[in-house]
């Protein structure tokens, strides 16, 4: 399902960069969402190296998604 805050083209159809940037948006707070709960799982004192792994992990995706995204916002 189309994120309906979309913008439409004179056609009424939603362009594919239009339909790229909501997927790498979507992904992008899932991603958000990940990142603060494993952060949150986190011990204070000394961390688990699977914990950062993951907070590692997440944290590349979100950058590389953000450069992605950052394309779009230079080309128009």
């Amino acid at each position: 399902m189309l994120d309906p805050n979309f913008m439409t083209d004179t056609g009424g159809k939603i362009s594919l960069d239009q339909e790229k940037r909501g997927k790498i948006q979507r992904r992008m707070t899932k991603l958000n969402v990940l990142i603060v709960e494993t952060k949150k799982r986190l011990p204070a004192n000394s961390t688990k190296p699977p914990v950062l792994l993951d907070l590692l992990k997440y944290e590349d995706k979100y950058d590389l998604l953000l450069k992605e995204l950052n394309k779009f916002k230079t080309s128009e």
